[in-house]
């Protein structure tokens, strides 16, 4: 079971559950696997849909990793998603807004 107050979410890969986050490594990874000028130049990419699959996936890969699993990206893109492509964009900007939420709010 996820904890979304600590920034967990739930993704299934192959029928198996996994919780992930987006640690500070884990983003700090994620910027520069992704050549964002920032954090937030990302967050804003998602918040606009101007947010390729290829980040979809860094973003999947960064928060699994921060959650304590041992894949990478081939591994991730052999796997069985659950929700498909739809689902694994929404719970990559699952992630991005959990990393970024303000306690209280």
């Amino acid at each position: 079971m996820v904890n979304p107050l600590a920034g967990e979410v739930e993704i299934v890969l192959d029928g198996r559950a996994h919780a992930a986050r987006l640690t500070l490594g884990a983003l700090a990874g994620l910027e520069a696997e992704l050549g964002a000028e920032s954090m937030i130049a990302l967050v804003e990419r998602f918040e606009s849909g101007r947010f390729s699959s290829r980040d979809v996936l860094a973003v999947l890969v960064a928060g699994l990793r921060g959650g304590g699993w041992a894949g990478d990206m081939d591994a991730l893109m052999a796997a069985e998603f659950k929700g498909g492509p739809v689902g694994a964009a929404h719970a990559a900007a699952a992630l991005l807004a959990r990393a970024f939420r303000i306690e209280g709010t």
